[in-house]
Order: C-alpha cells, then sequence, then structure tokens
C-alpha cells in the first residue's frame, strides 16, 4: 500500500493491492474483451480498457461482483459526455454520480435509504471510487496536475446511490425512461454540489415544491445561461405529493415554471448576460456580452425545459429531507442509462 501511494496511485486513502490471480477474477465477472477501450480522452491521448476498469475497480475495493455495474457507469458515463471534453479537469470541481435501479441493488447491498450520500455500504463507496481512481491513473487527474479543480467537491471520492424504489410512489427512474423493471441499470450524472432541503413544517405540495425551486434557481448556480439539477426526493416528501395526485411529471412542470429569476437580481450579481463565445453567465457591461436568449423579459428561467430536471427518491422513510444535485451544464435531453450486463455463472 505504500509503494502506490509514494507513485500516486491513491486518492489519498489505502488502496487494495492487485494480482493477477485477484484481477482475472473481475475480468471473469464480464464477457468483454480486457482491450476493450471503455472511454478515451483524445485531448489527453489517453483511455481506458476495460483491464484498466478492472485493475482500479480492485483497487478501490470493489468485490468482483460489482465490475458489471462500474462497466455500465463508464458506458453511461461516455453517453454522457462530458468526460471526453475535459469537465473532469474544470476548474468548477465537477465530479461523476451514479444512480443504480433494478434487482442488483438489493443483490450486491447498494444502500438506497438511510444516509445515501454518506458513508457505511461497501458497493456505495467502493463503486464510486473505482471510476475516480481509474481517472487518476488511466487519464492522469490529478490535484495540482491536471485536475485544476478550485476547491473540488466530496464526490471527487466517491458518490453512488441506488434509487429506493420500494418506497417509491412512482415507477422506478429507469422504467420511467423506457427499461424493464427486472434490469439492472447505471444513471450516469456529472454532479456539482448537493444541497439539502429540510420540509417537515408542510403538507401542502406548492410549498414543498417552491422550497426545490428556490433551491435550484440560487444566482450562484447560474454558471452556464441555463443550468440542469436531479432532485432526489427523500420517500416522505415524494409520498405528499403523490397522496396529492401529483405525478413526477407535475413537479417537474412546477419546478421549472418556477425556477426563474427576475432579470434586477441577475444584474446585481453580474449574471445578466451571458458570453457570446461560451454563452456562459456575465454582467451585460462585460466587452464579452450579448443578451441570453430571453433579452427583453423581466423574468429568466434558469433551466432550459423540463427535462433539464431529473427526479428520483432516495432516502430512509423518517423525516421530511430531499436534496438538489446540481449536475453540470443545461443538459435537457434523456439522461445517459447504461444496462448492467448479465454474466452468466
Amino acid at each position: 500500500m505504500e509503494v502506490y501511494a509514494e507513485r500516486s496511485w491513491t486518492d489519498g486513502l489505502p488502496v487494495m493491492p492487485v494480482t493477477e490471480s485477484y484481477l482475472s477474477e473481475f475480468l471473469a465477472a464480464t464477457g468483454r474483451s480486457p482491450d476493450e477501450v471503455l472511454l478515451a480522452m483524445p485531448h489527453l491521448d489517453r483511455e481506458c480498457t476495460v483491464r484498466t476498469a478492472a485493475i482500479n475497480a480492485a483497487m478501490a475495493g470493489c468485490r468482483p461482483e460489482y465490475f458489471p455495474v462500474v462497466l455500465a457507469a463508464w458506458s453511461a458515463l461516455d453517453e454522457e459526455g462530458y468526460v471526453p471534453r475535459a469537465i473532469w479537469q474544470s476548474t468548477t470541481g465537477t465530479a461523476p454520480m451514479l444512480l443504480v435501479n433494478g434487482p442488483i441493488r438489493e443483490r450486491i447491498g447498494v444502500n438506497s435509504r438511510g444516509n445515501v450520500f454518506g458513508s457505511g455500504f461497501r458497493a456505495n463507496a467502493t463503486i464510486g471510487r473505482a471510476i475516480r481512481l481509474t481517472a487518476i491513473n488511466a487519464f492522469g487527474l490529478r490535484p495540482h496536475e491536471l485536475d485544476q479543480a478550485t476547491q473540488g467537491n466530496p464526490a471527487k471520492y466517491t458518490a453512488c446511490i441506488a434509487e429506493n424504489e420500494e418506497e417509491s410512489p412512482w415507477m422506478p427512474f429507469h422504467v420511467e425512461h423506457g427499461f424493464d423493471a427486472e434490469t439492472s441499470t447505471v444513471t450516469a450524472l456529472t454532479m456539482r454540489s448537493v444541497a439539502h432541503i429540510e420540509a417537515r413544517h408542510t403538507t401542502a405540495p406548492e410549498q414543498l415544491a417552491l422550497d426545490l425551486a428556490d433551491t435550484i434557481r440560487r444566482t450562484g448556480a447560474l454558471i452556464h445561461e441555463t443550468i440542469s439539477a436531479c432532485i432526489a426526493l427523500g420517500p416522505e416528501h415524494a409520498e405528499l405529493f403523490a397522496q396529492h395526485g401529483w405525478t413526477k411529471d407535475d413537479l417537474r412542470r412546477f419546478v421549472f415554471e418556477h425556477s426563474v429569476n427576475a432579470r434586477a437580481a441577475l444584474a446585481a450579481v453580474g449574471k445578466d448576460a451571458v458570453s457570446g463565445q461560451t454563452r456562459w453567465r456575465l454582467s451585460g457591461a462585460h466587452p464579452d456580452a450579448v443578451p441570453d436568449s430571453v433579452a427583453g423579459s423581466d423574468q429568466v428561467r434558469v433551466l432550459n425545459s423540463e427535462q433539464a430536471l431529473q427526479i428520483v427518491v432516495a432516502g430512509a422513510h423518517n423525516s421530511g429531507v430531499s436534496a438538489v444535485i446540481e449536475t453540470f451544464g443545461p443538459r435537457g435531453g434523456p439522461p445517459a442509462i447504461a444496462p448492467i450486463e448479465s454474466v452468466p455463472a
């Protein structure tokens, strides 16, 4: 372990030394070739193969049976498309977040309930960590080197959760997006932060939804012309909406319509225009400024569409707590979801 640390093969925590015999157990958990390229970063002239991903999964402390989840995560991250564009090197400090759905959650013990964003569960901790260690060791994304994060965020160690399908009043996230309930999947998100909403005081869905919208629309989150987000509802909050007849689409529509800032509020923080080159927010007085897409309107939406907002159910059924996960960019299309390979025993 000390040799691995001296060679900067770690995330700062001890890692598992990997032998060829132990590595073979991971490679046996997939039907894919060890030399298959999972994801490439052309601007760095580097790539990640199945073998490289397996080595780092073993180093991260994964069990071999977790490896198909890790592979699906790489497929989803490739589909999402942010990784090859250097977003993981960004000064913003973005990091991958994984959402697991389907029967594999129970089979390998991916936590979906209490402390879902926290510690205590090997599958959650090590699957997410496998992605980070690969970013370090395959792509060279080390702090103070190719990783240029100004402050970063804790998800740069690991961020992997499962949806609490059993306590959700709605269909599971992957079923909502066209997968069979018996198919296990991984959804990839590129995240910046998690902001919790404490709302134990109300039984009015509109009040809770306004709390969520207010958290999403905060001016500090508005890097681009528009942004995206994922709401992780605690079971109580999901049930509150459902009991009042709200569907996910109803909630998505309400939050989209109310995630609005006044033009004057944006001007007060120097975000009333966008860059003509990057479309990132800046002051109208900036020499690169051009009007945003709703110039002339006193009200500015922060989400470019309802589809820029994802909704999942996660956490324990013991308090009125939900979270807004600030994701990167204005993504408004379908989420990046990959099925988990089923390997015959």
